[in-house]
């Protein structure tokens, strides 16, 4: 071993040291009893979507790699129901969700989180994506309307598509 070598070892430990020490007597300081936390720089998580409005963006579907792994609500994904994960609707939420270039549409119930993609709004089971002929493309834009939305207090409130139903009901007798 060169002795050009050990003197950077001998610089990169010091260094290192330096560090440890530094960092251990931040970590030691007094806080003061009327410091106020540092506000969070993460950015923060929308809250979730209980108006029961009706709302477009993307879907896509969950792959082979979740089958069977625990969903939000603590369930197995099971490929072959009519589960989906959204960032905002409430779990337990039943919705319409149409596909808007073909304009078929299968009730799901949200049952897990994510999908954690830009512009998705909405993650299918397989046969759901399958019989909204979603599978091929792998995304496709949607209409998720909520039909039944879990309120806080345990009551439970009809979303956009309950609402649209029952007028429906009203005009056609």
């Amino acid at each position: 071993m060169g002795l050009n070598q050990k003197g950077r070892i001998t610089i990169a430990l010091f260094l290192l040291l330096s560090w440890c020490i530094s960092a251990a007597g931040r970590a030691q300081e007094p806080v003061p009893a009327d410091a106020k936390p540092a506000a969070s720089k993460a950015p923060r998580k929308a809250g979730l979507d209980r108006s029961g409005k009706a709302r477009k963006g993307k879907a896509s579907y969950y792959g082979r790699e979740f089958y069977g792994k625990k969903m939000a609500d603590g369930t197995p994904m099971n490929p072959k129901s009519n589960v989906a994960a959204s960032k905002t609707l409430p779990l337990g939420t039943k919705a319409k969700v149409t596909n808007l270039e073909n304009g078929k549409s299968e009730v799901v119930e949200i049952k897990d989180r994510g999908p954690y993609v830009k512009d998705r709004i909405v993650d299918l089971s397989p046969m759901t994506a399958d019989k909204l002929d979603i599978k091929e493309q792998g995304v496709a834009p949607v209409e998720v309307k909520p039909i039944e939305v879990p309120q806080p207090d345990g009551t439970v409130k009809p979303g956009a598509a309950a609402l649209e139903a029952a007028r429906d009901k009203g005009n056609n007798p």
